[in-house]
């Protein structure tokens, strides 16, 4: 990628120069190397919720709601809180009647003390751009929080 088209700001940001002076653009993807060294993309950093120093990927509470009963799409998005500075709320689509609260305790149940989730909705379907990606700015706009 020679960098964004007619930005020249927003290439300069995401540039970084090795100590050989070799030029790599940070693209802003977490990952990690699986057991047969193979590389899973988990997450975007900006998508990182940080609550009381901790970081939260939301790609692993995203794997725990979808182990619940009837959840078929789970998107998890940080929201403003005084006291740890963002918190994590969970996005469910369900294909059966559940409870918000109980998949939220249940979760819950499984996550450590400082992944836990303050919050699930139940929505109808999760709002997605045109190429399919799940809008997070917009759930967290719908969660009252300011982007």
């Amino acid at each position: 990628m020679r960098g964004y088209h007619g930005r020249p700001d927003a290439t300069r940001q995401a540039e970084w120069h090795d100590a050989d002076g070799r030029r790599f653009i940070r693209h802003g993807d977490i990952g990690r190397f699986d057991v047969d060294g193979f590389l899973e993309l988990i997450g975007r950093a900006k998508d990182v919720v940080i609550s009381g120093g901790f970081n939260i990927y939301p790609s692993d509470l995203e794997a725990e709601l979808l182990k619940e009963t009837g959840v078929i799409e789970a998107s998890v998005v940080g929201v403003p809180s005084e006291r740890w500075g963002e918190t994590p709320v969970g996005f469910v689509v369900l294909n059966q009647d559940a409870d918000g609260a109980a998949i939220l305790a249940r979760a819950n149940a499984r996550l450590g003390k400082t992944q836990r989730l303050h919050d699930v909705v139940v929505v109808e379907e999760l709002p997605r751009s045109s190429i399919g990606k799940v809008l997070k700015r917009v759930l967290a706009e719908r969660y009252g929080a300011k982007p």
